[in-house]
């Protein structure tokens, strides 16, 4: 096993156990792993599968990240530091700066508690958008808990893996996917038009026909006409790759009914509310109600158990109260 360490300072306020738990979203998503002190994921970096670990070092006013690659390649893992950089810039939201989000919570009743629990948490992306598609046709219609261990099924089935013996399987890309027979998936657990969405989608990808990640230079209504016209993507998929694939922070998706149960319980939204509703409300936090819809999801981890808010695992007095960080806008 060949492994290289480098270090990354990130600006204050950062809390690596959030941003880790608002990208993963349920404790037994195999992808995504948290250990209580570092987190752990494989990726496909040069065609070679890497193992990344990250932990966070320093707190308070300056965060600072500890970063292993592992590889079994006889080449030094060191090679694959740029481009891995470049992914957990994207992946932890490394780069995005919430004073904004921060300087309007402060003002906003319902918001302040919500967000004083959660300060330092980052809005996560997924590695590319294709991930974020195949994450949204997994999940649909069915519970967020089901949706994950379809996505588990299909990492550990055709994903990069570097070691079997500590097994963490990596996301396949869209190469490895566009091979795959749809009746793999039907294995797996996928209904027939999920599988049919899934290869269908990874073989336009992997041929050129679609380029998704260039809907990262598009503005919302050409990203959203585009992925609504792609198989098995309808309304709440398309948001939900707007909000987890492409970082436009202002989408909450309406139809989600995790956001909606979430709503009601802190924000009182009526419990027969749909979509217009959901919109008109998010609207109150323009251009950060995808922020509320990520503050909201972790409540409900805290909730069920899996995280605690006031626990910051390398600095315990780095809380702050909002009203301490500058208002700037998110990139």
């Amino acid at each position: 096993m060949q492994r290289c360490r480098f270090e990354i300072e990130v600006r204050a306020p950062f809390r690596l156990d959030l941003t880790v738990w608002t990208l993963r979203r349920r404790p037994h998503n195999a992808v995504d792993r948290w250990g209580g002190a570092s987190y752990r994921r494989t990726v496909t970096a040069g065609g070679q599968a890497v193992e990344i670990v990250v932990r966070q070092e320093r707190s308070g006013q300056r965060p600072l990240l500890l970063v292993e690659l592992r590889t079994t390649g006889r080449e030094s893992p060191g090679r694959f530091e740029p481009e891995v950089r470049r992914l957990l810039d994207r992946t932890l939201g490394l780069s995005v700066d919430l004073g904004g989000f921060y300087t309007l919570a402060a003002h906003d009743e319902r918001l302040t508690t919500l967000a004083e629990q959660f300060v330092g948490m980052r809005p996560p992306l997924f590695p590319t958008v294709f991930e974020a598609a195949v994450n949204a046709v997994a999940c649909q219609q069915l519970s967020l808990v089901v949706g994950v261990h379809l996505l588990n099924r299909l990492a550990q089935q055709v994903g990069p893996i570097i070691d079997r013996r500590d097994a963490v399987p990596g996301f396949p890309g869209p190469e490895r996917l566009a091979e795959a027979d749809p009746q793999l998936l039907r294995d797996l657990g996928f209904s027939w038009n999920k599988a049919h969405a899934v290869t269908t989608l990874a073989r336009q990808v992997a041929s050129g026909k679609i380029d998704l990640e260039s809907l990262r230079d598009a503005d919302n209504e050409r990203a959203y006409a585009t992925l609504v016209d792609l198989t098995g993507i309808g309304r709440w998929s398309a948001e939900y790759i707007l909000l987890r694939g492409l970082g436009r922070w202002q989408i909450l998706p309406g139809d989600d009914v995790g956001a909606r149960n979430n709503l009601h319980k802190r924000f009182g939204l009526a419990s027969s509310a749909g979509y217009e509703e959901v919109t008109e409300l998010s609207r109150t936090w323009w251009p950060y109600g995808g922020l509320v819809y990520f503050h909201l999801l972790l409540d409900a981890l805290a909730t069920a158990g899996h995280i605690t808010p006031t626990m910051d695992p390398t600095n315990t007095s780095s809380g702050r109260r909002l009203a301490c960080f500058p208002a700037e806008r998110v990139p």
